[in-house]
């Protein structure tokens, strides 16, 4: 065991360079045969049991068909050097909104009515990312994008009472008041320091 760490130290130190993937190291994770990145589909989409922070709405357990969208690749824009000009990282996923049965009616609706700018003239939505340098983490983008757009189209919003109208109400007659008061104050300052040139 000791020789084959040995031996893979030297093969890693040789193989890993600026243009590897960064290496999943052997002590943390207990000795397997089966090679893993930092990057593998696991880490990007962890198990619901491993996920620390809880999704509240109605769409909390949203999972999207991918056999439904349209996924494809670019080369992405900006800086880079010859990995930008080499390899499709920017991902695009599209689909046509109207015919989406996955999506209830009216969250489809919300979504065509905030989101219309993403919206081409055939009634595709098309969302698209290149934040990394890598292909799965900006589809893994692509997709949260999309599970935000449901879940912020499916909550409902909240309905004021009439004391907390009355308060906001109060606070806004408040403001105008301090506001116009200021007003005053610096127009009569600016009036004390001008000269009257007869």
């Amino acid at each position: 065991m000791a020789t084959l760490l040995r031996s893979s130290f030297r093969l890693g130190r040789v193989f890993a360079g600026p243009a590897r993937l960064p290496r999943v190291s052997l002590h943390s994770t207990g000795f397997t045969a089966e090679y893993r990145s930092i990057y593998s589909l696991e880490r990007l989409y962890p198990q619901r049991e491993g996920v620390g922070r809880e999704q509240v709405g109605p769409s909390s357990d949203f999972e999207i068909p991918t056999d439904r969208l349209r996924i494809s690749y670019s080369r992405s824009s900006g800086p880079g050097g010859q990995n930008v000009n080499k390899v499709n990282t920017k991902a695009e996923i599209r689909f046509h909104l109207a015919s989406a049965d996955w999506i209830s009616e009216d969250v489809r609706l919300k979504i065509a009515e905030k989101h219309k700018n993403k919206i081409n003239k055939s009634g595709e939505l098309i969302l698209t990312s290149e934040v990394s340098r890598y292909q799965m983490r900006n589809l893994a983008d692509c997709l949260q994008k999309l599970r935000d757009m449901v879940t912020e189209s499916s909550t409902k919003p909240k309905v004021a009472s009439k004391e907390e109208a009355e308060v906001r109400r109060m606070r806004v007659l408040a403001m105008n008041r301090e506001r116009l008061q200021q007003k005053k104050i610096h127009s009569t300052v600016k009036q004390s320091r001008r000269v009257d040139v007869d």
